[in-house]
C-alpha cells in the first residue's frame, strides 16, 4: 500500500503535451500530424504552474517554458531530450529565467515566446488584449529584459470582436514572418491569425484568417496553447488535464 500511495503521488505531479501540426494547403492543425502525438513534461519543480505555457525552436532545441506558481517573473524552462522523447527540465537549459521590467499593464493571464534566427524573445499582452509588450534574452544573463533588442509595445490590429483576453493566444516565427494566434470565444478548437506588419499585428496579415485544430485528445487542456516553427513545420500544442 505505501508503494501504491508513492507512485500515485509521483504521477499525479506529471504532465504532457499533446501535439499538432498545419496540414499544408489547408485551414487545419491536426492532432498526430507528422508528429509525437504526445511527449511527457519531466523533472518540473513542485511549484511549477501549468496554466501559462509557451515553446519555441530555436534551430537545433525545442524548449518549453512554464511559469513558477503564483509568479510574474519567474519562468522554468525545458529542453526536448530526443533520446527519451520528454521535455526535461533544464535539459541543455537555463533552469531558471527572469522577466525584467515588464510594465504594470502587462497581464499574466499568458505569455508566448520564439526565436527569431537571432534573438530569443518573449511577449505578455496588455491587459485589455488590444497591446503586445515586447522583452529579449540578455546573452550572458538568466534575464528577458523588456524593450532589449526590441520595440517596446506593439498594437493588435483588425482583431475580430470575438479574440480571447485569456491565456489562449501564442506566437512564432517561420523564418520568414512574426505571427501572433488568439483563440476564438466560444470556439476552443479555432483560433485567429495575424502577422507583423512592420508596427504591429494586424489580422490576416500573411495569414489564414481563421484556423482550427483537430483530432485532440479529451485530455486536452483547452484554457491554453502553445505553437513553434521548427524550420519545417508549423506546431500546435496542448498540456494534458
Amino acid at each position: 500500500m505505501g508503494h501504491s500511495l508513492c507512485v500515485t503521488a509521483a504521477v499525479s505531479k506529471q504532465s504532457s503535451l499533446n501535439q499538432a501540426a498545419y496540414v499544408t494547403g489547408s485551414t487545419e492543425y491536426r492532432y498526430g500530424h507528422n508528429s509525437i502525438l504526445n511527449m511527457k513534461v519531466y523533472g518540473a519543480p513542485a511549484d511549477t504552474g501549468y496554466g501559462r505555457v509557451a515553446m519555441l525552436h530555436d534551430g537545433s532545441m525545442y524548449r518549453l517554458y512554464l511559469f513558477k506558481r503564483g509568479s510574474r517573473d519567474t519562468i522554468y524552462q525545458f529542453g526536448f531530450n530526443r533520446s527519451t522523447n520528454r521535455y526535461e527540465y533544464g535539459y541543455n537549459s537555463i533552469k531558471v529565467l527572469k522577466i525584467v521590467g515588464m510594465p504594470a499593464d502587462a497581464s499574466n493571464k499568458g505569455f508566448a515566446m520564439l526565436h527569431d534566427g537571432k534573438d530569443y524573445r518573449l511577449y505578455q499582452r496588455s491587459k485589455d488584449g488590444k497591446k503586445l509588450y515586447q522583452a529579449a534574452y540578455k546573452a550572458g544573463s538568466n534575464s528577458y529584459v523588456y524593450g532589449y533588442n526590441s520595440i517596446k509595445v506593439m498594437n493588435i490590429t483588425g482583431a475580430p470582436a470575438t479574440i480571447t483576453n485569456n491565456g489562449r493566444w501564442a506566437m512564432l516565427h517561420d523564418g520568414k514572418d512574426y505571427r501572433l494566434y488568439i483563440g476564438r470565444k466560444g470556439h476552443a478548437n479555432q483560433f485567429y491569425q495575424f502577422a507583423f506588419d512592420g508596427s504591429g499585428y494586424k489580422h490576416g496579415y500573411k495569414s489564414i484568417p481563421l484556423l482550427k485544430v483537430t483530432g485532440m485528445p479529451n485530455t486536452s487542456k483547452r484554457n491554453s496553447f502553445a505553437m513553434l516553427h521548427d524550420r519545417s513545420a508549423y506546431r500546435y500544442y496542448y498540456k494534458t488535464k
